[in-house]
């Protein structure tokens, strides 16, 4: 029978953090038993309530009768004076009751040492760069059409008559609100994003934290703010609104048969805006507010067409989901048709060539997402066509912005 190992002979006196030595240790006062193994960084250790309790993940494991089993480990198998648990799961137990009464316990997750005493930093990600931290919230505001509303908007101030102030005031507002909606998006989709594996979104690859995207939303909607109001009292209250419309569709109406009513609102104040903002401070002519809202409905339908099987599969239903792909396809070209009449026909005089080339082109766009090519599974050409229809109504409307004063 094997001696019992409290009545061997203590081992010889070794200095601290020699390799593979297990040291012996009193028992505290208060009776609970103590345990130290040192000399590879495996520490285990139960002290009196209040003390830190440092485990290690790398495999050490407490034998029966108290010896210490860890592989690798010159003098594995010493004796540990004072101690008498049984294998490791009652050190665990230990620790847990320990940690109840308000003991600090911790374990490296990453299955290396951990000082005595208790406490360790975790391994944060090294803090990014100033640049790259501006590259990750450029892509997380979807830049193509953040510049492409905010460059249209510029441009519609500049052809209704807007002086060279006015026009970088304008700007500048839209470019803000489009900016924290676009942000916005991204912040309130991040668990979606994340459970369908959306990498290529700053946010959950990483690349950008959700408080520094939070913090750059309020600097943006606060710029947005004082610049719309800037433009003028009536003219900040219609494209604050049209802010706020977004905000909605991005906060959950994007789920629901209305989700093409942000877009309608959103797109069908813009001229307002920018008629409000002018020196009369006049209502814009009917044609080209209606010629938004269509614009509005062809750009919602046009953006979802090609996410629309992903946007099913993770609770997304709008009315392109709900109508699904491919009637959604037969259904996007229909407003930006309605649009491109409205901006041909509306404003007094003939149409003029500018007109029967836009007509022509958005009739041949349209025609085009109808063609057996575009009812393939995950072809391109219908949302390219209807991007096609939406981006010559833009430039038709440009061309009438002298009609809107």
């Amino acid at each position: 029978m094997p001696s019992d190992p409290r009545d061997a002979a203590p081992p010889a006196a070794t200095p601290p953090g020699a390799a593979g030595v297990v040291t012996p240790v009193s028992a505290p006062s208060d009776g609970a038993p103590a345990a130290s193994a040192t000399g590879t960084g495996l520490a285990s250790t139960v002290k009196p309530a209040g003390t830190a309790v440092s485990a290690s993940a790398a495999g050490a494991a407490l034998a029966p009768g108290g010896a210490v089993a860890s592989s690798g480990v010159a003098g594995a198998g010493a004796p540990v004076s004072a101690v008498d648990l049984a294998p490791c799961a009652v050190a665990s137990a230990r620790a847990k009751d320990l940690a109840s009464s308000g003991t600090a316990v911790s374990a490296s997750a990453a299955g290396g040492p951990l000082a005595l005493g208790g406490t360790t930093k975790p391994r944060a990600r090294p803090p990014a760069g100033f640049a790259t931290v501006v590259g990750a919230l450029v892509r997380a505001c979807h830049p193509e059409p953040t510049a492409a509303v905010a460059a249209l908007m510029a441009g519609l101030a500049a052809a209704s008559g807007q002086t060279a102030g006015g026009c970088v005031v304008v700007a500048v507002a839209v470019l803000a609100g489009q900016l924290s909606v676009g942000w916005s998006n991204d912040l309130l989709d991040r668990e979606r994003d994340a459970v369908a594996r959306r990498t290529d979104k700053p946010l959950v690859a990483g690349a950008v934290s959700a408080r520094t995207v939070w913090m750059a939303t309020g600097a943006a909607l606060l710029v947005c703010v004082l610049a719309s109001l800037a433009c003028g009292p009536a003219a900040g209250a219609a494209h604050l609104t049209g802010v706020a419309a977004a905000w909605a569709y991005n906060a959950g109406v994007k789920r629901t048969l209305w989700s093409w009513l942000p877009y309608t609102v959103g797109f069908g104040l813009l001229p307002v805006f920018v008629t409000l903002g002018l020196p009369a401070r006049t209502m814009p002519p009917g044609w080209s507010v209606a010629a938004g809202a269509l614009l509005g409905v062809g750009a919602h339908l046009t953006n979802v067409l090609p996410d629309i099987e992903a946007d099913l599969a993770t609770g997304v239903r709008g009315l392109p989901q709900r109508l699904g792909r491919r009637r959604s396809r037969l259904l996007a070209p229909a407003p930006l048709l309605g649009a491109a009449g409205a901006l041909v026909f509306g404003p007094p005089g003939p149409p003029g060539a500018a007109g029967w080339t836009a007509l022509a082109v958005t009739g041949a766009a349209a025609l085009a997402t109808v063609a057996p090519a575009a009812a393939r599974p995950h072809a391109r050409l219908p949302f390219l066509a209807t991007l096609a229809m939406a981006a010559t109504s833009v430039v038709l409307l440009l061309l009438r912005g002298h009609a809107l004063a």
